[in-house]
């Protein structure tokens, strides 16, 4: 079945024209707090305000590393040069602030004032194409690499030297759950197929590639480079890689996940705009019908995306904040609760009994987490006094 097929074609129809209760709110009826509403306006907000919270995260942390491949980034004092770097040199434009501009004006805003998913599905297809070449060339190269000697045995096991560093290691909860939130898109996609019954495939699907590409990245990356691996990986990117053409290599892998991330930008920007115009003005008409409010809305959570792409030290810091409290409690807490509600009646025993042990471990993993991340500011803070 072929894209066309699949979507909804009129050009016509409103954004949700059917089941705008469902996109326009994220998961709930906006229009007025019926009797029968599936869950109370309260639950409804604070899972509005979850979403809002873990997709401008979500967005400042695609917005830090198309910046980083594009003009280069800082790690332990030592400067990895971008993309523009090395072809043109350090000029003013190509500073970080000027492409990341230049990228909001040129590529991201006419993508992101797109009033529907499926105009989104060929950029959709060609990033999923662009995530297959990243994935190919780091495999092709550490694959190369193995074969010709010239690639140690990775440290299997991390380094504990401190106790800052035993609680460190739970830091990488927030990116584990992060990677795997998409919970969010689920409505806005399923109300513009023309059968809806395909959403368990497309969701079975794009977790199974999703989880491909996740495993394959970070195997094949750690192989590669192991303990000089780096929070962003792309950034191991600018130097030799000890094979023939590595210089063209390095510019491939990263212009090809720098548009990867171009293009799914306005997929995760289309269910932000949706949540936060649900959660500011609930008894408003679709924000498709109006067009000063489409287009404030866009503007501002566009300006606000970009100032934290251009201040936030680094992608490590968004995905901790956000993926300690907001993805959690989209990803674990609140399908839990749904399923304690039970308002139908349908939950089993089992079902509750897994959904206490999901919130359970959410907020434990939360605590050590957030804990983690304290702990480790007053250590870093107190090793920069005494030097």
């Amino acid at each position: 079945m072929t894209a066309d097929r699949k979507f909804r074609r009129n050009p016509k129809a409103p954004l949700l024209p059917q089941k705008r209760d469902d996109n326009e709110a994220g998961l709930t009826e906006r229009r007025s707090p019926a009797p029968c509403s599936t869950s109370p306006r309260q639950f409804r907000n604070l899972l509005q305000v979850c979403v809002v919270v873990n997709n401008l995260g979500m967005l400042v942390v695609y917005m830090i590393i198309i910046g980083d491949v594009l003009s280069g980034t800082w790690s332990d004092g030592v400067h990895h040069s971008g993309v523009m770097e090395e072809w043109f040199g350090q000029r003013w434009w190509t500073a970080r602030f000027s492409l990341l501009l230049v990228t909001t004006l040129l590529v991201l805003a006419p993508l992101i004032c797109l009033k529907r998913v499926d105009s989104l599905r060929y950029t959709s297809a060609l990033s999923v194409g662009l995530a297959v070449v990243f994935v190919a060339i780091i495999a092709g190269v550490a694959i190369v690499k193995l074969i010709e000697g010239g690639l140690g045995f990775p440290r299997l096991m991390p380094k504990l030297v401190d106790q800052a560093s035993f609680w460190k290691l739970f830091t990488t909860i927030p990116i584990l759950v992060t990677a795997y939130i998409c919970h969010h898109n689920i409505h806005p996609i399923e109300n513009e197929l023309i059968d809806p019954t395909q959403m368990k495939s497309i969701v079975r699907t794009s977790l199974t590639f999703c989880s491909s590409v996740y495993v394959a990245t970070s195997f094949f990356g750690f192989l590669l480079f192991g303990d000089e691996t780096l929070d962003d990986v792309l950034a191991n990117f600018d130097g030799d890689l000890g094979i023939p053409y590595s210089s063209f290599l390095d510019d491939i892998v990263r212009v090809s996940y720098g548009l990867h991330l171009m293009l799914v930008f306005p997929i995760v920007f289309f269910s932000l705009r949706l949540n936060l115009d649900g959660l500011l003005f609930p008894y408003a008409i679709p924000i498709a019908f109006d067009n000063r409010r489409f287009y404030s809305v866009t503007a501002a959570l566009m300006g606000f995306i970009f100032l934290g792409a251009n201040f936030v030290p680094s992608i490590w810091d968004a995905f901790q904040f956000t993926g300690a409290t907001a993805a959690i409690s989209v990803g674990f807490i609140f399908p839990a609760a749904i399923t304690l509600r039970d308002i139908h009646g349908i939950a089993t025993k089992k079902d509750k009994l897994v959904s206490w042990v999901m919130i359970l471990l959410a907020v434990s993993s939360s605590t050590v987490a957030i804990s983690s991340d304290i702990y480790g500011f007053f250590c870093s803070s107190k090793a920069a006094a005494r030097s």
